[in-house]
């Protein structure tokens, strides 16, 4: 079974049409590839490439005004499938969707997304409401 890469054009629409105002956040989980999948045969894991996408991709998310408001080093799934793995795990911030649609609809990062794709096995972004911190759940 291939894996989730990039969305597809029905879950980007359904995306770009929330309505929430002020910032959002990405959910991000992504397994790595043990090698990278370069069309071009070069050599690579696929951390080493979701670095290079990383290091690539920075000066768009930069401009957009985003920035990592959190991340992990997933160890165990505790409750979902047993065989399910994740080699990292960050929220990324963006002022709005519409930032966030800007930079993913930029030619020239468009470019460089052939590190992430070479790069990932399989991922979940899931688009979040910031919501106030509190002590109790939900």
């Amino acid at each position: 079974m291939s894996g989730y890469i990039d969305p597809t054009t029905e879950q980007f629409k359904a995306f770009m049409s929330l309505n929430d105002p002020g910032p959002i956040w990405m959910l991000n989980l992504v397994r790595f590839r043990d090698v990278a999948a370069y069309e071009d045969g070069r050599i690579a894991t696929g951390a080493e490439a979701y670095r290079a996408y990383s290091v690539a991709s920075a000066p768009y998310f930069l401009a957009v005004g985003g920035r990592i408001v959190w991340t992990g080093d997933p160890r165990i799934v505790l409750i979902g499938p047993e065989d399910e793995r994740w080699d990292t795990a960050f929220v990324a911030e963006y002022p709005d969707a519409a930032a966030f649609g800007g930079m993913v609809t930029n030619a020239e990062y468009q470019s460089i997304l052939y590190h992430r794709r070479a790069a990932v096995e399989d991922s979940r972004l899931i688009r979040l409401a910031p919501a106030a911190i509190g002590k109790l759940f939900g």
